[in-house]
């Protein structure tokens, strides 16, 4: 019975001593504060423009809810890089300083400078050097200074090529596909096949003796001219006096997007000549895009 009593005594002796050390612990640091670097929002941006020492700039422009580049090239821009670019203004930092010394964080000659036009006014975010320790960038924003990770300044670095759309059709003319004309075609010209995708989400084709099937036609046409983009893009000057196969995009407005065929290999290129951008593809995928599975049947014997 002692030796029970004795055993009590240790445990409670043992739970008193843990209620003391708990309460005597000292308090875990709160979590570090974090600084948004702006509260501004990506709808605020109706301009876009990153700037570098030695190079031209590349400006963006928004138009009708859907980013363009203006310079250095004219051409439909690449959504998700100019969001990239734009991330800038979400970004928070647990460091934040007051600007007073622009040469101590490189940011008198800053290597790139982000400028954002909307609403709200002009708005421009300065990357400096990196700070040797944790490897992140000064970031100047409205009189302070944050780190950064270099994540930011590389995204908005990206080659203006690059910044490119690099699918063959905008989303509106995605949406408004009415069909093929691939008349113009070695492969085609004797069928002179067109394809065309009725308002009911029916393929037809123009040959007699094409059997298109709805689910292989609609597997080719997200395959290919819904999902597919180029692995690469460059800017060219149609040469009106060349002349290449070709094919039309039929829109349900009218319109038509010519295409022509510049290359099959090692490459499948293809020419878009009203935005003069040019599309790398793997050959595979460009010749399947030119090459919708109608199912010529044979003539049969009489």
């Amino acid at each position: 019975m002692k030796k029970r009593w004795i055993l009590n005594l240790l445990l409670l002796a043992m739970v008193v001593g843990i209620a003391v050390f708990l309460h005597l612990k000292p308090q875990e640091k709160a979590a570090t504060a974090m600084f948004e670097v702006s509260t501004l929002k990506m709808a605020d941006a109706q301009s876009l423009k990153i700037e570098f020492p030695a190079k031209a700039a590349t400006v963006f422009e928004r138009q009708d809810g859907y980013w363009m580049m203006r310079k250095p090239y004219a051409a439909r821009a690449d959504q998700m890089s100019v969001q990239r670019a734009l991330s800038i203004i979400a970004a928070s930092s647990a460091t934040k300083l007051p600007l007073q010394d622009a040469a101590k964080y490189g940011l008198d000659q800053p290597e790139l400078r982000v400028t954002l036009s909307g609403k709200q006014g002009e708005h421009v975010f300065s990357f400096g050097t990196h700070n040797p320790v944790s490897q992140e960038q000064y970031v100047g924003y409205a009189g302070h200074v944050f780190l950064l990770a270099g994540q930011y300044s590389e995204a908005a670095a990206t080659q203006a090529i690059e910044m490119i759309d690099k699918t063959p059709l905008s989303p509106a003319e995605r949406k408004q596909l009415a069909g093929f004309n691939l008349a113009h075609l070695e492969q085609w010209e004797e069928n002179a096949l067109k394809v065309q995708l009725a308002t009911d989400g029916k393929w037809s084709a123009n040959d007699p003796k094409a059997k298109p099937t709805q689910n292989e036609m609609n597997e080719w046409l997200d395959f290919t001219w819904s999902q597919s983009q180029a692995t690469s893009v460059e800017v060219y000057t149609p040469d009106h006096r060349q002349t290449y196969p070709s094919f039309e995009v039929l829109l349900r407005d009218g319109k038509k997007v010519h295409f022509d065929k510049m290359q099959e290999s090692p490459e499948y290129l293809l020419a878009r000549p009203d935005e003069g951008i040019i599309y790398h593809f793997p050959n595979d995928v460009g010749f399947t895009m030119v090459n919708p599975p109608v199912n010529i049947q044979a003539a049969k014997s009489k």
